[in-house]
């Protein structure tokens, strides 16, 4: 049964630090270095010396220890370290359990990082090749063999019933590309800056698995990013304005899967993203007229789209609309379709420089942001604020 009160970690912590190291598709160095570099840089950026370190959080994905990285980077003993599963859906519990150990007083400054070679190492995209048995790989020995190899076919299920029951094409989809690399374009840090697409341009891109085309498929990159959190007491002390944690959740929903819950009574949501929007309005006192900007996990556009209904910004079947008429900023990095794909942390960095007044697409007045995570597995959610 989910929580149906408020919880009481909203405002005790803030996030304090961002670093990251450049976005590629061959880093040239390894997983270890560049966890170690973006977790100096986000030291750097808050303030901070790795002395001042106790607690790390990371993806169990991640193949960088919190005990290396901290060798690595000069941080001394800890007091806290975790690990959260379930690939991307991990990102903004990251910063939870970050929030959750300043809160209780088990840490005081927080480290989140994710590093990976994620082009010229591993493949994600590639699916399923070698894998450990598992109670959740037998989930999955149930799709293989049907064909349902990769990522992206296993959303492409659910995209094609959504394409039906609402009466779209796949132009809905392409709503969510076309904003995503606008904003990429103007970004110098994204991999895809300088280079906007059309709708036309997303019609005109090759099959991935149908009803799924190449630009409805995010990146591969190679990259790390690092976040810092702490007290929002000792945030006020430190170089840059403090995002404040105004509500963080996890959720997973009945009958969830990796990627493949077909078994629901439908397709055409995403319910596991209920579970956090409900936490994250209740905990924040918000409601999706107060989000500013929304940085939402875009890995395939048709779960933007979900999403968005979801979280209650708009009625089922009406997402693609809503991007289109640009109502409510989205991405404004340019997302993992257009800046990087960092499992969602490099979207938490965004919603801080968009709360600072320092994103390359800022939006004026920025005061609430909503952060998701990976969806179609267990996944998490943020709402951040100004402070005061």
């Amino acid at each position: 049964m989910t929580l149906h009160r408020a919880d009481t970690l909203g405002g005790r912590a803030a996030i304090v630090g961002i670093g990251a190291t450049e976005f590629s598709k061959d880093s040239g160095r390894s997983e270890l270095k560049l966890a170690v570099e973006a977790v100096r840089a986000a030291l750097d950026d808050a303030g901070l010396a790795p002395g001042d370190v106790d607690g790390m959080v990371t993806f169990t994905m991640d193949t960088s220890p919190e005990i290396t990285v901290a060798q690595a980077a000069g941080i001394g003993e800890l007091s806290f370290f975790s690990r959260v599963h379930y690939g991307g859906g991990a990102a903004c519990a990251t910063v939870q359990q970050a929030a959750l150990a300043v809160a209780a007083g088990i840490a005081d400054v927080v480290v989140c990082y994710r590093a990976f070679n994620e082009r010229s190492g591993r493949r994600f995209g590639a699916g399923v090749q070698r894998r450990e048995p598992s109670a959740e790989g037998a989930a999955l020995g149930w799709n293989l063999p049907a064909g349902l190899l990769t990522p992206a076919s296993w959303v492409a299920m659910a995209a094609q019933r959504y394409l039906y029951a609402y009466g779209l094409t796949t132009e809905a989809f392409g709503q969510v590309a076309v904003v995503g690399r606008r904003y990429a374009a103007r970004n110098p840090a994204a991999y895809f800056h300088g280079r906007p697409i059309t709708l036309a341009d997303h019609a005109a891109s090759r099959w991935i698995v149908e009803p799924l085309r190449l630009l409805d498929c995010c990146q591969e990159t190679d990259g790390g990013q690092a976040l810092v959190v702490t007290s929002l007491e000792r945030a006020r002390d430190l170089r840059r304005p403090p995002a404040v944690i105004r509500a963080a959740a996890q959720g997973a929903g009945r009958a969830q899967e990796q990627m493949t819950s077909y078994y629901r009574d439908g397709l055409t949501g995403l319910p596991e993203s209920a579970v956090v929007a409900r936490q994250l309005w209740r905990t924040s006192g918000l409601r999706p007229a107060d989000i500013d900007v929304g940085i939402l996990y875009d890995h395939f556009t048709p779960f933007v789209l979900m999403q968005l209904e979801e979280f209650g910004f708009c009625a089922p079947g009406e997402a693609a609309d809503f991007v289109a008429a640009d109502a409510l900023p989205l991405n404004t990095h340019g997302g993992q379709l257009g800046e990087a794909y960092l499992h969602g942390m490099n979207g938490i960095a965004e919603a801080v420089r968009q709360l600072r007044g320092t994103s390359v697409n800022q939006v004026p007045g920025a005061a609430g942001v909503l952060v998701t995570a990976g969806t179609g597995v267990p996944t998490s959610g943020l709402v951040l604020g100004a402070d005061g």
